[in-house]
């Protein structure tokens, strides 16, 4: 059968990668939050300029966030709540903030996929490969990146672009995702998204 053409089964960006943010939009009030958020900065500036570059070449960005555990919570709500209350992940939140044409998914467990419909917003985009940020790379990205990989997306998941409480879980869980998953680490100057918008976009490599 052939699928709906309406607008209730379609996205309107088509692209063959997506950049994917995962809990940036987080108050960090667990503990250990104030050591995350002292790791995760340079991540989180490292990530606005890699999405700066994305929306340049017309390629998706998709908040992937937890809800916390507030099953009334909505996207909107969190972002207000990191933005304007006095909380230790607004400077993250400040950097990241979502624009108007970004996509977003609310996931009640660590993985992106889980009971979301992320699933079918990657479908509908036509996207085959997923560049993968965001926090915590020990613990939500892993495990998004597991289920990617058993969907067979391409992944990659720049070193840069992740943070944990430890740093040195960070960079076993990146090398897990290197060994296991077949992800690509390149830092994130690293990548360069190809193609205009309206277009699929491909990504190649600037390693000299």
């Amino acid at each position: 059968m052939k699928k709906n053409d309406d607008l209730h089964g379609n996205a309107p960006d088509q692209s063959e990668i997506a950049l994917v943010l995962i809990d940036v939009i987080n108050d960090l009030d667990f503990e250990g939050g104030e050591q995350l958020l002292q790791n995760a900065l340079p991540a989180a500036r490292n990530i606005a300029r890699l999405k700066q570059r994305a929306y340049q070449a017309g390629v998706p960005v998709i908040y992937v966030n937890d809800n916390f555990g507030r099953w009334r919570s909505d996207f909107k709500r969190i972002v207000a709540h990191c933005l304007r209350d006095d909380v230790r992940g607004r400077p993250i939140a400040e950097l990241l903030s979502p624009d108007r044409d970004d996509y977003f998914v609310l996931k009640p467990k660590h993985s992106g996929f889980y009971s979301t419909t992320l699933d079918l917003l990657l479908e509908r985009l036509g996207a085959h490969t997923l560049v993968l940020t965001g926090i915590a790379g020990n613990s939500c990205v892993l495990f998004t990146a597991n289920d990617a990989y058993m969907r067979d997306y391409k992944l990659v998941i720049p070193a840069d672009c992740t943070a944990s409480i430890n740093p040195a879980a960070n960079e076993n869980a990146l090398l897990q995702m290197q060994e296991v998953l077949k992800a690509d680490l390149r830092q994130s100057t690293e990548i360069e998204f190809t193609m205009p918008a309206a277009k699929t976009a491909g990504l190649q490599a600037t390693q000299t």
